[in-house]
């Protein structure tokens, strides 16, 4: 363990909290300073669009009550001056590091207008007003985006037995993560519980008397609408470090170690870090899902504490599980790469199955309907490098 006297830790969210936990496990005697948006104890964000519209308030992460006093609550960190290694507070204080972990996770998108009744769903104050809204019994329901977010809060809408609307860019929902099979699986799967859904348009913007009636579609329709939840995907939160030294692409640029790129005192995790990927050549990849900033915060702060010299690659196989109209739907790598998909378990006609995904004839991803031991042996494959015809 290298000397550091003073660490800092911004971002109180699951990265956050899992790399406090990391130094206080290692032995790290120093002080340790979060700095924290908000001001609840850390917690999870997946119940955000599940269970915690349904009435449940357990989301607390376990631990949260070991950060200890030097937690800064609904603070942000405005900017960061990575030479003098200073960040500059809202309310204009300082605070000195040594060493710094960046985990400021992200934002969602917003079109321009935002009238009453349209919501995000980010944070636990995001997710009460929309609850107490969807309480009231809205006729018209239009979610927009059909990503892991959308596509759970359409189907929690359609449990709670409300009509819903789901309209995505692509002609399936998340096309882009699940490949073409799976995904038009997964449209059919929203169209069996009730969902309308609209693909391959775009929303322009919405009509609204002071609250949200319509929602504008770039095919010139216009959906009725008294509530939307725009799931457009979120942008990482990095505009507090323009200036500050660090490279900004996307996120946060780090190395292979997560080492903010250049700086051997700053690390990066959870959505903000952008970082090469060993198992996929290099390719820079930013990943926004629960497991990834579970296990960055942990390994950020364990190679802050080694130094450069003996920090660890981090190349965790990218993973996201999501849980719609019933069905359990799971991902491992970047399928995305893919020029080659195979159904290697199950059919999508039985509602259970499993896809391995593959480039230049390596694997490099697996998707998974109903069918979580299908997804560990092709997951292994895809770590091992191994081809699709190793799953034979």
């Amino acid at each position: 363990m290298r000397e550091l006297n003073t660490i800092a830790v911004v971002g109180a969210s699951l990265a956050g909290l899992r790399a406090v936990q990391a130094l206080h496990r290692e032995g790290f005697t120093g002080a340790v300073t979060l700095i924290g948006g908000e001001r609840h104890l850390p917690y999870n964000r997946p119940p955000l669009s599940k269970s915690m519209l349904r009435g449940d308030d357990e989301i607390t992460l376990p631990g949260a009550e070991e950060l200890g006093e030097h937690w800064l609550k609904g603070r942000h960190a405005v900017s960061l001056d990575a030479g003098d290694k200073r960040l500059t507070l809202d309310d204009g204080s300082e605070v000195r590091y040594d060493g710094l972990v960046i985990a400021t996770g992200a934002r969602p998108r917003r079109l321009a207008d935002h009238p009453q009744g349209v919501h995000t769903l980010r944070t636990v104050e995001d997710s009460l007003a929309l609850r107490a809204e969807l309480a009231a019994g809205p006729a018209r329901v239009v979610v927009i985006g059909g990503g892991f977010i959308g596509g759970e809060v359409a189907s929690t809408v359609r449990a709670l037995g409300l009509p819903v609307t789901l309209v995505d860019s692509s002609p399936y929902p998340m096309l882009g993560a699940l490949g073409e099979d799976a995904s038009r699986w997964l449209a059919g799967h929203h169209r069996d519980h009730g969902v309308d859904l609209v693909g391959g348009v775009r929303v322009t913007g919405f009509e609204s008397d002071g609250r949200v009636t319509g929602v504008r579609l770039d095919d010139g329709r216009t959906l009725p609408a008294d509530l939307v939840i725009a799931g457009m995907g979120v942008e990482p939160n990095t505009g507090w470090l323009d200036g500050s030294g660090l490279e900004l692409g996307d996120g946060v640029l780090c190395d292979e170690n997560l080492f903010a790129v250049g700086a051997a005192d700053v690390v990066a995790a959870g959505d903000v870090a952008r970082w090469p990927h060993s198992l996929y050549g290099g390719a820079l990849v930013r990943v926004e899902h629960w497991s990834n900033a579970n296990d960055q915060g942990t390994a950020a702060a364990l190679n802050l504490l080694a130094g450069p010299a003996n920090a660890k690659p981090f190349d965790d196989l990218p993973s996201f599980a999501t849980h719609v109209h019933g069905a359990r739907v799971q991902t491992a790598g970047l399928p995305h790469l893919a020029d080659e998909s195979r159904l290697v378990a199950g059919s999508p006609d039985e509602g259970r199955f499993a896809l391995a995904f593959a480039k230049d004839g390596v694997l490099v991803g697996a998707v998974a309907v109903n069918s979580p031991k299908d997804l560990i042996r092709v997951k292994r494959a895809v770590a091992a490098g191994g081809s699709l015809e190793s799953l034979v």
